[in-house]
């Protein structure tokens, strides 16, 4: 494609966004000045409930798929689509060993697109873990998490081990023998930790032994904290990429934007 096709084909885009913002409609919907300047775009940039999400300033490579290859993107993707299939799935699961695994069957043969929504929400975990896993290796690959960025790259670790929790506490949620015997093991390895390990195993297993407290906690884990806690570190971590994006692009002048 030639490249003065390409500059004329942005500006043709801009002239009709343009256009747009000018409308009545438009001018209701993008309250921000006309695009004169450069502190005009960036104005319009920080205005727009979208756009904000990315820094200001971005180098065209960085856009392109053999860049970044959309790790970051297609986990909090993936992310999204977790929680809406795992809401759906709340409505006809009840945490309790006597219903539980009742409850997965039920799922899976009777609820409507129950199997589908299962389906979707299993693969998008497995996804998950390794979207995330790739995020952080070709972070680490393209040194990505050297100062500024270091404080980033301890969210993304973090980040990462809640989506591995999240997981582990979906995985024993059907509560059939493979997950008794998972949280058996876990808990007996969370009890090992130093100092704490008994009293984490004895918060996690809700008793001396597993039964229904263990699974009701590893239920309000899965629903409740973990994710909570994921989108608030999320939150920060794209917040800190969009600093730290347009810190580089300051100290690097600009180029190729």
């Amino acid at each position: 494609m030639d490249r003065s096709w390409s500059a004329g084909d942005r500006s043709a885009g801009v002239k009709v966004m343009d256009r747009m913002r000018q409308s009545t409609i438009g001018r209701s919907m993008f309250r921000v000045p006309d695009r004169v300047t450069e502190r005009d775009r960036a104005a319009g940039h920080w205005a727009n409930f979208l756009l904000h999400l990315y820094p200001v300033k971005v180098r065209r490579k960085e856009l392109t798929f053999g860049y970044s290859a959309f790790l970051g993107v297609s986990s909090l993707v993936l992310f999204v689509s977790l929680v809406v299939s795992g809401v759906y799935l709340m409505f006809f699961y009840v945490p309790s060993p006597g219903n539980a695994y009742g409850d997965i069957q039920n799922i899976q043969t009777s609820v409507a697109f129950g199997q589908y929504v299962r389906n979707v929400h299993r693969w998008a975990a497995h996804l998950m873990v390794i979207a995330v896993a790739a995020h952080m290796a070709k972070v680490f690959y393209r040194g990505a998490y050297k100062p500024p960025k270091e404080f980033n790259w301890v969210l993304g670790v973090i980040l990462l081990v809640l989506t591995l929790l999240l997981s582990f506490t979906g995985y024993l949620l059907p509560w059939d023998q493979l997950a008794y015997w998972a949280v058996t093991v876990g808990t007996s390895m969370a009890g090992y930790v130093p100092l704490i390990g008994d009293s984490v195993k004895q918060i996690l297993l809700g008793g001396p032994t597993v039964g229904s407290t263990t699974l009701l906690r590893f239920y309000v884990l899965h629903v409740a904290v973990l994710p909570l806690l994921l989108t608030g570190v999320l939150a920060f971590h794209l917040w800190r990429w969009r600093k730290d994006s347009m810190l580089q692009m300051d100290q690097q002048g600009g180029s190729d934007v």
